[in-house]
């Protein structure tokens, strides 16, 4: 019973819960557990409590027994200290590292980890130093350069995707932020004339008002999802049947205020995915981009409507990495435990993400150190990496020759698990960004069966070969993977290097939905002739 268990304030609750972890939980994180249905409320808001009881059986899953679950399934040699459990996301997505969402990223501490001066009992020695070179040429969103450039190494990223290498400048460069900040006012103020007589505007309000009103009655927070996360509720089931109920009213409204919910063309991804609403906008904030002239000021200011439209996409909150259909109805949201709807404006994203963006870039302006980072768009397996630098920065084209580069730390591609260029298809649509698809290494769309394995195995050597010619003698790679085919020491092999060392790591769930373990590994490689060293 009830009665008989501790209870506790969310305060007394925070405090309870950060000498149990080891780590500081906040009076945030007790109220998200409880609005989530993870421990249940008792009482009402002002004296809101939980029982330690329930507090605790939350909290033993993560506390070392975590861990444990993870060496009996994964094995006894992962290292848990690059689990990095003891960091929020907040701070494993810190500052300029969530300017865009990119799928297939590493946590910036690992790369930090690798990078800089200290040393462990797992890791015994140090690789760089300051004033270093680091080559990522899997460059990605550009986790590399930030870290490199936080420890006050220059760095040079290269990728084959024209977004990524937007994406990986844009974190690194250093802007006028007040001019951001006005272009940015100046766009919001013409959006807002824009939108002020769509009847979109005043059907989104309507629609959410009987939104709000059906969710309190059929899916009342907190105790719908601490009733579901007990199994009292079949989600399925219950959700479907609330679709249907809620669908009449939301019909009604769609034909009272003239609602188009698709577009009359289907030819590409911003065909598909936007409704007619979203696309007006899209297409009125993308023109008033192309009269910025301050070029840094428009780039960042184009990530931040890439970041909006990709959140404004017409499918689930559930599937927003990975899109099935369009949906063009409110729907039962297994996300968030309650009926949702599609969006018809990108005002409150664009918006957020303005702030966000601004907020972000000041604090990485804090960190920041004044060593180059450049990233070239291009091919890793042929490219003259010092010629294609000079062209951008000579000055820093002409350090690399004097010095050369002292290491790579990467995460190559996996085989078979991501096209990089589709994840952004609606970036490529809007910008017009020529795609090469056929020269990624390991895209989803060759799979995994051994022909795929041997063609990443080719393009993996080939990139190393490659790169080597503007390494210094005794280099240091670092590659990051989960190789579950044992391709890496084929890879090294072809390379001509050796494998020296090798860091198995967890990698942590980030959703309860996935409760499968999952580790991957650091290969450290070094020239076959330096042997060990």
């Amino acid at each position: 019973m009830i009665s008989k268990d501790r209870l506790l304030t969310i305060k007394e609750a925070s405090k309870w819960a950060t000498s149990y972890m080891g780590k500081h939980v906040t009076d945030a994180n007790i109220s998200y557990l409880i609005q989530y249905g993870r421990v249940k409320k008792i009482g009402e808001n002002g004296s809101t409590q939980v029982t330690l009881a329930d507090l605790k059986a939350y909290y033993q899953s993560y506390n070392g027994s975590r861990e444990a679950n993870f060496k009996e399934r994964l094995g006894d040699d992962l290292n848990w200290a690059l689990s990095f459990d003891q960091y929020k996301e907040a701070e494993t997505t810190k500052h300029v590292h969530r300017l865009h969402p990119y799928k297939g990223k590493f946590i910036p501490q690992l790369v930090e980890y690798f990078l800089d001066d200290h040393t462990d009992r797992f890791k015994t020695k140090t690789y760089f130093a300051k004033g270093d070179i680091v080559l990522d040429p899997f460059s990605g969103s550009g986790t590399t350069m930030v870290q490199a450039c936080e420890l006050g190494m220059y760095a040079v990223g290269v990728d084959i995707s024209a977004f990524n290498t937007l994406i990986g400048n844009c974190k690194v460069t250093r802007y006028d932020i007040a001019d951001v900040q006005s272009e940015l006012k100046q766009i919001t103020k013409t959006l807002e004339a824009f939108v002020k007589h769509s009847n979109a505007v005043e059907f989104e309000e309507k629609l959410l008002l009987a939104l709000n009103a059906f969710n309190n009655e059929h899916f009342p927070v907190p105790d719908y999802k601490y009733r579901l996360r007990n199994g009292e509720i079949d989600e399925k089931e219950y959700g479907a049947e609330k679709e249907k109920l809620f669908l009449p009213a939301y019909k009604r409204l769609v034909k009272q205020y003239g609602i188009q919910l698709r577009q009359e063309k289907n030819d590409s991804f911003l065909d598909k995915w936007y409704s007619q609403h979203i696309r007006d906008e899209v297409g009125f904030v993308f023109e008033r981009i192309k009269e910025i002239k301050n070029r840094s000021t428009k780039r960042i200011v184009s990530i931040i409507l890439s970041r909006t439209i990709r959140s404004c996409r017409a499918t689930t909150h559930a599937d927003l990495a990975t899109l099935l259909e369009p949906v063009t109805a409110t729907y039962y949201c297994s996300k968030h435990g309650k009926m949702c709807k599609p969006l018809f404006s990108i005002m409150k994203w664009w918006k957020t993400y303005s702030k966000d963006t601004v907020a972000r870039l000041l604090q990485f302006d804090k960190l920041r150190t004044d060593a180059f980072q450049l990233c070239l768009t291009g091919d890793s397996r042929n490219m003259d990496i010092f010629e294609q630098v000079k062209k951008k920065n000579a000055e820093f084209g002409k350090l690399l020759e004097r010095q050369k580069i002292n290491g790579i730390f990467s995460s190559p591609p996996y085989v078979g698990l991501i096209d990089y260029h589709e994840q952004h298809a609606y970036a490529y649509d809007l910008f017009g960004f020529e795609r090469k698809d056929e020269l990624e290494i390991g895209p989803l769309f060759k799979g995994q069966k051994r022909e795929a394995q041997l063609s990443y195995i080719q393009g993996i050597s080939e990139v190393l070969n490659n790169c080597k010619r503007f390494l210094v003698d005794d280099y240091n790679v670092f590659l990051v993977a989960n190789d579950k085919f044992n391709m890496y020491p084929t890879i090294a092999k072809n390379a001509g290097m050796k494998i020296v060392n090798q860091f198995r790591r967890p990698v942590l769930n980030r959703t309860e939905k996935d409760k499968a373990a999952y580790s991957e590994t650091i290969f450290h490689l070094k020239d076959s002739k330096h042997g060990d060293n």
